[in-house]
């Protein structure tokens, strides 16, 4: 049996600036431009049925300004006449109104229960796109950087269920046979959920397909439905249409389409009531799992299996319990045992000594974590330094207090602690996890429209970006790029909306939920020379940060990085910052 690997982010040092001072402030003016809508952008607000933090990430925080990142700065929103409207730029000084490439056939002000219209670029020539009442289009366009054969024609079209968001897209081509595989969004109700808030989030991944020698018309082949709790930070089809890649908060599996509602009915209710299925303990050196067995129960009828990373509980044929876990254990030195009041006892011996481990098994809720009194107050007593009943009593002893005042809001990194699994398309089992930790996901950009988006995740103060690369199974996550103390800086912006950066690296900007844009650029060399007077050495090259003021005092709906320039969404402006000025 195929068992997902534990994997790690491989950091390249020689990307890494240890010696960034930091950013300074330019007042250098950035070119803006202002193009006003002819029709307001189809925003659609959060309904009162709409409550949960799922909702506002997934829906509340949409951007509804789209990039083609096959062809360079050229953009896409919707307005509310069903139109889908593209701006291409070739030359600021020349700029012409956004013109309409296609309109959707349906009336989007006769829905209520509707969601925003969603737009993906599948390829060079395909469009995947929703009009958020649950029906979706693939859209043959032509070459769209030229006008002559640029064409919108509507290929497919089919109500799904409930309304979704479009969020990723691939077009594939096998031999004679020309198939799309596209992920929708769905935030949906759980009935039966006692605890939380009541909904899940739901991931499909759909395939529609045609075989050109039989010249049929292009019909859905596979539907697959993947759950989970939270709306995934990101989430991407391999090029090849083998895999699947999501970075989440909560875990998601997948589940099979046309189950038996009464049974799943059953045994959620079965989960509500019973008990833990083991309790577990730990020290600095080793774990200990209990799980009461039934009554009958014999050595012959247990198999427990360890791997460094892995365990395996079979009973009487039926797996009990089975995952990746936590980190690795010496495998040669950990047993199991029966004990006389018919129960199952699990020795694990710890590779890593004195690690805590949050949880046994990753991503398993099955479990209760016991404390132990004695080691509780060790820790108690270990800790009584960094406290004190006066504020910071006496800093020039040996082991100060920490003085929580001294923190600022950007020193505190989340306590969620994310994950990136690789599912395979065939098995729809996890074939590879990466436990993130601490590395706050910040955001996500298409550097290559052939391969996966990169995302970008937070590593100590620096943002580091990586590029999937799913045909090297060894180093799948290349790390390509580093934004200098950016993972501190974007922390301390407390009103942000979006966040992006040019597909080169050149630089990284986000914006306010009004008005206001950050640009930080990467380190560049100066004209002249700078002194750093306090460790006596020149400075020949600086990081610069500018600030962009919109005129507007509308909410920003839409922001997207290129190159050359940053385009800003309002209700009824769209707004371009010429961001590299030196051509």
């Amino acid at each position: 049996m195929e068992v997902a690997a534990n994997c790690s982010l491989r950091v390249k040092r020689p990307l890494l600036d240890p010696r960034f001072e930091g950013y300074k402030l330019s007042l250098e003016p950035l070119p803006c431009y202002q193009l006003e809508l002819d029709a307001a952008v189809a925003e659609v607000k959060l309904r009162d049925d709409q409550y949960t933090l799922e909702h506002m990430h997934a829906f509340g925080m949409y951007n509804y300004l789209h990039c083609d990142s096959w062809y360079q700065d050229s953009v896409y929103y919707i307005d509310n006449l069903g139109r889908v409207m593209n701006l291409t730029v070739m030359l600021d000084t020349a700029l012409g109104k956004p013109r309409e490439v296609f309109r959707l056939p349906t009336d989007l002000a006769a829905y209520d229960n509707r969601l925003c219209a969603s737009i993906h670029f599948t390829s060079s020539t395909w469009v995947t796109l929703s009009d958020g009442t649950g029906r979706l289009y693939l859209i043959g366009t032509g070459e769209r950087g030229n006008s002559a054969s640029e064409k919108w024609e509507i290929m497919f079209n089919e109500e799904l269920g409930n309304p979704f968001i479009i969020i990723h897209s691939i077009s594939l081509m096998n031999a004679e046979e020309h198939s799309i595989t596209t992920l929708l969004l769905r935030i949906e109700k759980e009935e039966l959920d006692m605890k939380g808030s009541g909904f899940y989030v739901s991931l499909e991944w759909v395939t529609i397909s045609k075989k050109n020698k039989d010249n049929k018309k292009y019909e859905i082949i596979k539907r697959d439905i993947l759950r989970g709790k939270s709306v995934p930070y990101y989430a991407a089809i391999e090029p090849d249409g083998k895999g699947l890649m999501i970075v989440s908060y909560k875990s998601f599996t997948f589940v099979h389409v046309g189950q038996d509602l009464e049974e799943n009915k059953n045994e959620n209710m079965c989960e509500k009531i019973k008990e833990p299925l083991y309790y577990w303990q730990q020290t600095e050196d080793d774990l200990t799992v209990t799980i009461q067995l039934p009554e009958g129960s014999s050595k012959e009828d247990i198999q427990v299996r360890f791997l460094p990373d892995h365990i395996n509980i079979v009973l009487k044929g039926q797996r009990i319990l089975e995952g990746n876990l936590y980190s690795s254990i010496d495998q040669e030195s950990s047993t199991w045992m029966i004990k006389e009041n018919k129960s199952l006892e699990i020795l694990l011996i710890k590779k890593n000594e004195g690690l805590i481990w949050p949880e046994l098994v990753v991503g398993d809720k099955q479990g209760e974590f016991i404390r132990d009194s004695a080691q509780c107050a060790a820790i108690a007593e270990r800790l009584m330094h960094l406290t004190s009943e006066e504020l910071n009593p006496n800093p020039d002893k040996e082991k100060p207090p920490c003085n929580a005042q001294e923190l600022e809001e950007c020193d505190i990194f989340f306590e969620e602690s994310s994950s990136l699994c690789r599912f395979d398309g065939i098995t729809l089992k996890t074939t590879h996890v990466v436990n993130l930790g601490s590395n706050q996901y910040l955001f996500s950009v298409i550097v290559d429209p052939k391969e996966m988006p990169c995302f970008c995740l937070r590593h100590d103060v620096d943002a580091l970006l990586w590029q999937p690369r799913s045909s090297k199974q060894d180093d799948m996550w290349e790390h390509i790029a580093t934004f200098n103390a950016l993972g501190y800086v974007q922390a301390s912006k407390r009103d942000k909306k979006f966040f992006a950066c040019a597909p080169n690296s050149s630089y990284a900007a986000l914006c306010e939920c009004l008005r206001r844009v950050f640009i930080y650029r990467q380190p560049a060399p100066m004209s002249t020379l700078l002194y750093n007077r306090k460790e006596g050495r020149q400075v020949g090259q600086v990081a610069k940060q500018q600030v962009a003021s919109l005129e507007t005092s509308d909410p920003i709906l839409g922001f997207q990085a290129t190159n050359e320039r940053l385009f800003v969404l309002t209700t009824k402006n769209l707004f371009l910052i010429k961001v590299n000025t030196e051509n």
